[in-house]
């Protein structure tokens, strides 16, 4: 992480497969797919990749690392729906971090697409986050280009907004 901040590239956390012993404890007992699919791609994933996100905080590393980012897919792996909720369970106060839970997400994080071409879960990114900090992308090869950019030239957003989510924010971010 201290590699990660010096030379201002981000951290991308992507989705794996959970630890068997994980996978065991949750999803025994269904089906085989669909124990693959609980423990993948349909739940398991986004919210191992969640639990990661929101390990860095309490541990610290955004505080030692405070110009650190990090970039998360899927419209923010569930995360953006739970920000008030973090924050009323656990603030400042009780974490003795320097910020509540939600501003690390707010200003350490940057949330990618990654498939998730649904507009009330983008809404509710753009009002956790704003649209400073949301980043285009598709996932290939399991979802197809032309739907990924559909969805971007229908999103509700203004014109400054959509050249930012489009490709400004990965600009800035990615130094191009």
């Amino acid at each position: 992480m201290p590699c990660a901040e010096a030379l201002s590239v981000p951290i991308y956390i992507h989705p794996t497969q959970s630890p068997q012993p994980v996978i065991e404890a949750w999803y025994q007992g269904f089906d085989p797919m669909v124990k693959n699919m609980l423990a993948g791609a349909f739940w398991g994933w986004h919210i191992e990749t969640a639990v990661h996100v929101l390990r860095l905080i309490p541990g610290g590393a955004f505080d030692r690392y405070p110009e650190l980012q990090v970039v998360i897919g899927h419209l923010g792996e569930t995360l953006p729906f739970m920000f008030q909720r973090f924050d009323r369970i656990l603030p400042p106060d009780r974490t003795k971090l320097a910020r509540s839970v939600s501003a690390y997400l707010r200003e350490n994080v940057h949330y990618i697409f990654s498939g998730f071409n649904y507009t009330p879960v983008f809404l509710n990114l753009l009002l956790q986050v704003g649209a400073d900090r949301i980043l285009f992308s598709v996932d290939h090869p399991y979802a197809l280009m032309a739907e990924g950019r559909a969805f971007l030239d229908k999103l509700p957003v203004s014109k400054a907004d959509l050249e930012r989510i489009a490709h400004g924010n990965a600009e800035q971010l990615l130094g191009l």
